[in-house]
């Protein structure tokens, strides 16, 4: 691109001088005709009216032909040049100026005595001057009036003023003048060969220009559409190109119009300067990067998102593309999300100690009905016991010490007394036996309420802890708390354990009430189901890095449509259901670094939930 004080620049200033407002924003090629038709007429017109001191070297004979051309020649581009100013169509005033430059130079050459005029050098601006101005056609011929007065018309007119013919002057004469005649018509061929290609050249140039101003228009509309700031910078830093969002955030930092041109660290406010002097440094070495950073605006603290992308051309950086998003609402949006998420925990920790502590109390429950049981028989076969009748015994012995022989042998109660005694001692042992038993069940029944309640301490003190866990124990355990259900509803259970189940790092309260929430809802869709056979199976297995705990069970099933939703809070299929365990136990899972699958053929054909487990943390 030349500068404003390039000589380029200065010619073309002098020929728009002469052209009006109107013309001067005519279309590229209308407007270079202009200026040809005025750069060529007013040097044709200069030369003229300097060559006109050097008629007076002329012959006298020849000096009024030639004085009275080169007046007509000024003449005649005197009134092109103004003639010029008052159309917008360059066509007439370059058919004006050919014709009046064709009809002098040919009218001057037959005038003039001197041979050779008729192939002077000048006659070359024809072919030139008519096919650029007017065109091929009509340019062939003005070169065709050119080349047969070369050859023809000037000889002719020797011929007929009876001045020596040029052959008689010079034996090359007339292969001058054929020579003169070929070389216009080479002239006007390579000027058509030239325009030709320029035209088509002009035109796939046009149609590139076309389609980049389409691309750019499409970019500019797709830039302008979005609502993140988009600014382009060159090697040194300066903004070219940017888009409505970021003048406008431009105004409302600083206060004042965006300008093209400035420097982005000049642009940015002082919080932001060395954050985008490091990054487009290293934007400029190749890197994209992507950071974000706070900016107070408009009374509030805003989050933005900058992306600083390098622009490469071949294999060099040859500028910086840099995108900013306002993410303050999506901040918020995920601060309270995150929020909610830890609100979500709590209250499905509460919820999974509720459903923990209801297995714990039906199991409690269950065992002291035991120890109520047991302790009645104990009361009552210690009422029942013949005890009384040892004790009547005794007394008779007591009251018949001083003859206790006579009394056992000849007394009839005396004669009773030893199988009496030998039946109430085996009468005594067989209460003893099952008052032991009874206390035996007692015992039994204390120590289960014993274990419910250490593992449910032993659960909820460890919540929170990240511990090696034996998988099949804590399954069995959520098994327990459910037991007393289990049997009630006679429900079969199966446990298919691989071989060698290897501990994983785990939260072993999450895990474990996600095993109660799998194996409570499997208890109630067999409840649900009336099925005679009600089965709950529990597989675990190793898959490569994961450890697989599957509960299966035959029960109501899951329609294929609700599957996809079963995990979305709020979502149950059960009456009096709220639709937070699954959900819950989903989010749990994830944070476990695995994942909550659900399977089922529809309904009536059961269901499987899979839980997945990294086996390295």
């Amino acid at each position: 691109m030349h500068g404003c004080g390039s000589p380029r620049a200065r010619v073309l200033g002098l020929l728009d001088a002469w052209l009006t407002d109107e013309q001067r924003q005519l279309p590229p090629a209308e407007l270079s005709r202009f200026r040809v038709v005025v750069g060529s007429t007013g040097l044709l017109l200069v030369l003229n009216l300097l060559f006109l001191p050097a008629v007076a070297a002329y012959a006298p004979a020849d000096r009024l032909p030639v004085a009275l051309s080169v007046l007509v020649n000024v003449v005649c581009f005197g009134g092109v040049l103004g003639l010029v100013r008052r159309l917008r169509s360059p066509s007439l005033p370059a058919f004006l100026l050919c014709t009046c430059l064709s009809s002098v130079f040919i009218l001057t050459t037959l005038v003039v005595g001197e041979p050779g005029t008729a192939s002077h050098a000048a006659t070359m601006l024809v072919p030139a001057l008519t096919v650029y101005l007017l065109g091929p056609l009509p340019g062939l011929v003005f070169t065709a009036f050119f080349a047969l007065n070369a050859v023809f018309f000037h000889e002719l007119s020797h011929w007929i003023l009876g001045r020596p013919h040029p052959v008689l002057v010079s034996e090359w004469a007339g292969v001058d003048s054929l020579l003169a005649g070929v070389s216009l018509l080479g002239g006007w061929v390579l000027n058509w060969l030239h325009r030709t290609t320029r035209e088509e050249s002009h035109a796939a140039l046009e149609q590139a220009l076309r389609t980049l101003r389409e691309s750019e228009s499409k970019l500019v509309s797709l830039i302008d559409s979005t609502d993140d700031v988009v600014l382009a910078l060159d090697l040194e830093g300066r903004v070219v190109a940017t888009n409505h969002v970021a003048k406008a955030l431009f105004r409302a930092v600083t206060g004042r119009d965006f300008q093209p041109g400035l420097s982005l660290f000049e642009l940015s406010p002082p919080a932001l300067r060395t954050l985008f002097r490091e990054n487009t440094t290293r934007a400029l070495e190749g890197q994209r990067l992507k950071v974000e950073t706070t900016l107070p605006l408009e009374g509030r603290t805003r989050t933005l998102e900058i992306t600083f992308n390098p622009v490469w051309e071949g294999t060099r950086v040859v500028g910086i593309t840099i995108f900013s998003r306002d993410i303050s609402e999506r901040k918020e949006a995920e601060a309270r999300l995150e929020e909610m998420h830890r609100s979500l925990l709590d209250v499905s920790r509460h919820a999974g100690m509720a459903e923990i502590a209801t297995g714990v109390l039906h199991n409690v429950g269950n065992a002291l009905n035991s120890v109520n049981v047991s302790a009645d028989v104990v009361v009552q076969r210690v009422r029942g016991s013949r005890v009384v009748g040892l004790e009547r015994a005794v007394e008779l012995l007591r009251e018949n010490g001083s003859s206790l022989g006579t009394f056992l042998t000849e007394d009839p109660r005396g004669r009773q007394l030893p199988a009496y005694l030998e039946a109430l001692s085996a009468q005594l042992q067989q209460e003893r036996e099952g008052v032991l038993e009874e206390m035996r069940r007692l015992g039994e029944s204390v120590d289960h309420i014993k274990s419910v309640v250490s593992m449910q301490q032993k659960h909820a003190r460890f919540s929170g802890i990240l511990e090696r866990v034996e998988v099949s124990g804590l399954i069995d355990d959520a098994l327990r708390l459910h037991a007393v259900a289990l049997d009630r509803l006679g429900i079969q259970l199966r446990r298919e354990y691989c071989a060698q189940i290897p501990p994983v790092l785990v939260d072993r309260h999450k895990l474990l009430q996600i095993l109660v929430n799998l194996v409570s809802n499997a208890r109630h869709a067999l409840l649900e189901s009336g099925r005679q056979d009600k089965q709950l199976t529990l597989r675990v297995e190793r898959a490569g890095e994961m450890l697989r705990i599957a509960v299966a069970d035959n029960g109501v099933g899951i329609a294929p449509e609700n599957v996809p939703r079963l995990f979305t809070q709020g979502f149950t299929t059960k009456k009096d259901g709220h639709g937070f365990g699954l959900h819950i136990s989903a989010l749990a899972a994830e944070e476990m670094g695995g994942g909550l699958m659900c399977e089922s053929r529809g309904l009536g054909q059961g269901a499987t939930f899979t839980l997945e487990l990294p086996i390295t943390a």
